[in-house]
C-alpha cells in the first residue's frame, strides 16, 4: 500500500509561477523524507490558480533532489496535444525516471482549457483521449515506417526513413509497453472505471467524491478487471483524499475551521469552478439539493479526513473497508500561504511517520490472518 500526494497544484491570487513552483519543490523534498512513495502533480495551460502547464518538465527538476518518490502526471490531458509529441517527451522522462514513473492519462477538467483548444465537446474529448493512448503505445512497441489514420489525428513517417543515421525514428521508453498508465476518474458509476480494468490501467478516484461515490469505482473496476480475464484486485487502484493531521481533533478542527484555512479555499475554488461549468451536482449531498444550499461546509465536511493521528487512522481504515481495498492512497495538496505551510507540514509529516504505517500494518496483519485461516 503506497502513499502519495496529488497536487493540482492549487495556490490564491497573486502568488507567480515562481513562487507556486518552489513552493511544490520544497513539498516534494519533504515528502521524499517523511515516507511518502508517490508524487503526482497536475496539467493546466489558462489557469494561474493551477499554474503548471508541464508536469514532466517541472518534475524532471526534481528527479535528482529525491531518492524514494514515484512521479505522476496527474495528469496529461491528451485531447490538448498531438500524440506523436506527448509519447516522445514521455518516452524521454520514462528513460530519465528510470522505472519511477507512472503515466497518468485524462479528457480535461479545467472549462477554460476546453475553450483554448476547441474541445468542448466531452464526448469528443473521451474519443481524443483513447485514440492517442493507443497510438503511443503502437509508436512504442513498433519501429518505422509508422502511419496512423484516426478520426482526430493522421501522421506518419513514411518517406524520410534512414536506419543508418537513426532517422524517422520515434523514441522510445524503457520498455516497449511503456510506462504504467493511469487514467482519472471522476463521477459515480464512472464507464471509465470499467475501461481501466479492461486495459489494465490504474484508475485515480477524484477527492471530489463522496464514499458512496469512490465505491462505484470499485465496482466498476473490478468488473472491468473480471471481464478481461486480470486477477481483481485493487493494488493498482489509487483513491484521493483531502486529509489533515493535527496533534488532536480539537487542533485539526480548528484549523479545519480557520478563516485562512488552504483546505476551505480548496472547496471554495471547486465549487466556484463546478457552479460556473453548471456541474455543481458533485458536490451535492443529495440530487434535489438546491444549488444555492451547496456551501463551502456542505462540500467538506463529507470528504475531508481530519483528526488527531490515531483519529485519522481509524477513519482510513473505515473508509477502506467502506468504499473498497484501494491499494494507494494520494491526498490532496495544498496551498502553502500563512500558517498553511507549518499546518500541512505537520500533516504530511504526521501521516508518513505515524499514521499510513499503521494503516498497513492494520491490513498486513489482517491479511495475514485471513491467509492463515483459509490454508487451514
Amino acid at each position: 500500500m503506497n502513499l502519495g500526494i496529488f497536487l493540482m497544484p492549487l495556490s490564491p491570487p497573486g502568488r507567480t509561477m515562481g513562487q507556486v513552483m518552489d513552493e511544490v519543490t520544497r513539498k516534494a523534498l519533504l515528502l521524499d523524507s517523511v515516507g511518502f512513495d508517490e508524487f503526482w502533480l497536475g496539467e493546466h495551460f489558462s489557469a494561474t490558480s493551477e499554474a503548471i502547464p508541464s508536469p514532466l518538465m517541472f518534475m524532471a527538476s526534481l528527479l535528482p533532489q529525491t531518492r524514494n518518490l514515484t512521479f505522476g502526471t496527474g495528469v496529461i490531458s491528451l485531447p490538448n496535444r498531438h500524440p506523436a509529441v506527448v509519447g516522445a517527451e514521455v518516452a524521454q522522462f520514462d528513460q530519465m525516471a528510470k522505472g519511477r514513473f507512472r503515466f497518468g492519462i485524462g479528457t480535461g477538467s479545467l472549462p477554460s482549457d476546453w475553450e483554448l483548444f476547441q474541445l468542448e465537446d466531452e464526448a469528443s474529448r473521451r474519443r481524443m483521449m483513447l485514440e492517442s493512448i493507443s497510438m503511443m503505445q503502437a509508436i512504442w512497441k513498433q519501429g518505422p515506417p509508422y502511419e496512423f489514420d484516426g478520426e482526430f489525428w493522421k501522421f506518419g513517417i513514411t518517406r524520410n526513413i534512414h536506419p543508418e543515421l537513426q532517422m524517422g525514428i520515434m523514441p522510445k521508453p524503457t520498455t516497449p509497453e511503456g510506462p504504467p498508465v493511469h487514467v482519472s476518474v471522476s463521477t459515480p458509476n464512472s464507464s471509465t472505471a470499467v475501461l481501466a480494468g479492461e486495459r489494465g490501467w490504474g484508475p485515480l478516484t477524484s477527492s471530489l467524491l463522496t464514499p458512496a461515490g469512490v465505491a462505484t469505482h470499485w465496482i466498476g473496476y473490478s468488473k472491468g478487471l473480471a471481464s478481461s480475464g486480470r486477477e481483481v484486485s485493487g493494488e493498482n487502484w489509487r483513491v484521493v483524499r483531502v486529509v489533515l493531521v493535527a496533534p488532536s481533533d480539537a487542533e485539526a478542527e480548528r484549523r479545519l475551521a480557520h478563516a485562512q484555512s488552504s483546505v476551505r479555499f480548496y472547496f471554495d475554488y471547486i465549487r466556484q469552478v463546478l457552479a460556473r461549468a453548471g456541474k455543481l451536482i458533485a458536490l451535492k449531498t443529495r440530487p434535489d439539493m438546491a444549488d444555492a444550499d451547496v456551501t463551502v461546509e456542505t462540500a467538506m465536511m463529507p470528504r475531508v479526513i481530519f483528526g488527531s493521528p490515531a483519529t485519522v487512522r481509524d477513519k482510513l481504515i473505515v473508509l477502506r473497508d467502506e468504499v473498497g481495498p484501494f491499494g494507494n492512497l494520494l491526498v490532496s495538496g495544498m496551498d502553502w500561504s500563512g500558517q498553511n505551510e507549518d499546518w500541512e507540514r505537520e500533516s504530511l509529516t504526521l501521516l508518513g511517520r505515524e499514521v499510513w504505517p499503521a494503516v498497513r500494518r492494520h491490513f498486513a496483519q489482517r491479511d495475514g490472518a485471513a491467509a492463515a485461516v483459509a490454508a487451514q
